[in-house]
């Protein structure tokens, strides 16, 4: 009898140290770092296809919000801790891709990630010359140059394997990825006049703030519902995203901005890389730093 009481008491201890390491795993998986699996090839050379990495969520903040109901697909608030530190240009960032339905919709998707680079951040004004990005006010290399090379060598209209017209897809703008903006990235608090330019580069964000669809009519008027719209401040930060293999990547070039909750964290090792033919660990890559 003794000797089953200690039986009994080891494995109530087991499952209760068990239990905490669990409750632990689960606190640093929220609050901390997480995990991800690169699928694609869209930030090559910088990720690979089978590459798995680590996203410290303390740099911009945790995300606290209803699980459940997002995965239901019902509208949620997010909420961010605060964290110790900023996202900044260039980071590799990892984040809930925002038109996972209607392209004219900003929609959260919980089990929908996108990994790709800061080009800018709130408050930036961005445009991409012959290719290249650029920001105003900053000398800064961005993204992948090797790649802005190759758009820059495009045919001004699509060869058949790359999509040239731009967000908003507007022709009167005539913005391709070769020749867009200048494009003002909101942050919050932020006020834009709402004429025609601003009502395409930025009625998307507006409704999805607001709940309600601006509409720009004939009278060359935005309107919010029933009433005028001559300016409108912003409640959201937003990002503008884009891959290093530029060719291949479904991007804010294409899309437009990224809302700052949508942001899961930063991407900052390879813990785990696997070769796409063999499945063989690829150890070059791991515990790799991303730049």
């Amino acid at each position: 009898m003794t000797q089953l009481k200690k039986i009994l008491n080891k494995l109530l201890n087991l499952c209760f140290y068990l239990c905490l390491l669990a409750v632990l795993w689960g606190v640093i998986q929220v609050f901390c770092f997480t995990s991800f699996h690169v699928p694609s090839d869209s930030m090559k050379p910088a990720l690979l296809p089978g590459d798995n990495i680590l996203v410290n969520k303390m740099v911009g903040g945790p995300r606290l919000f209803d699980i459940f109901a997002s995965l239901d697909k019902k509208d949620i608030d997010i909420y961010r801790l605060p964290g110790f530190g900023s996202f900044k240009r260039n980071d590799v960032l990892v984040f809930n891709y925002p038109f996972p339905g209607r392209k004219d919709s900003i929609g959260f998707d919980v089990m929908k990630y996108y990994v790709k680079r800061c080009i800018a951040l709130p408050g930036d004004t961005l445009e991409i010359r012959n290719g290249y990005f650029h920001i105003r006010g900053v000398e800064q290399e961005l993204g992948n140059r090797e790649m802005q090379e190759f758009i820059s060598n495009l045919p001004d209209t699509s060869d058949g394997r790359t999509v040239m017209r731009s967000y908003p897809r507007d022709k009167t703008l005539g913005w391709t990825i070769k020749d867009f903006g200048p494009f003002p990235i909101p942050c919050k608090g932020q006020q834009v006049q709402m004429n025609r330019e601003n009502w395409l580069l930025y009625q998307i964000a507006i409704f999805w703030e607001q709940k309600k669809r601006p509409i720009y009519k004939k009278d060359g008027c935005v309107y919010l519902g029933d009433s005028l719209l001559t300016t409108y401040r912003f409640e959201k930060n937003y990002y503008f995203m884009a891959g290093d293999r530029l060719k291949d990547s479904e991007d804010s070039r294409y899309w437009g901005l990224l809302p700052e909750e949508f942001i899961v964290g930063r991407a900052d090792f390879i813990w785990l890389s696997k070769k796409r033919k063999n499945r063989e660990i690829n150890w070059e890559r791991l515990m790799k730093e991303i730049q």
